[in-house]
């Protein structure tokens, strides 16, 4: 992304997906820490997530900026 954010969203097993933004070095530290139990806090564009890590099952990273229009 032009600001150096990059947007995720962090689905879990019983409630509606959150979306973030954040640093790349962030996103590779959140990915980094899938897999095991315990609490991680994600630092976003607006404020500090705490993830209780157990209950997340999937995160997506959009890369690349959305575009709209024919000129995409």
């Amino acid at each position: 992304m032009a600001d150096g954010l990059e947007h995720i969203s962090i689905g879990f097993q019983a409630s509606m997906p959150l979306s973030l933004r954040v640093s790349r070095e962030e996103l590779d530290r959140l990915l980094g820490s899938l897999g095991t139990e315990g609490w991680h806090d994600v630092q976003g564009d607006d404020g500090v997530v705490r993830l209780s890590l157990q209950h997340v099952l999937w995160v997506r990273a959009e890369r690349s900026e959305h575009r709209v229009g024919f000129g995409a």
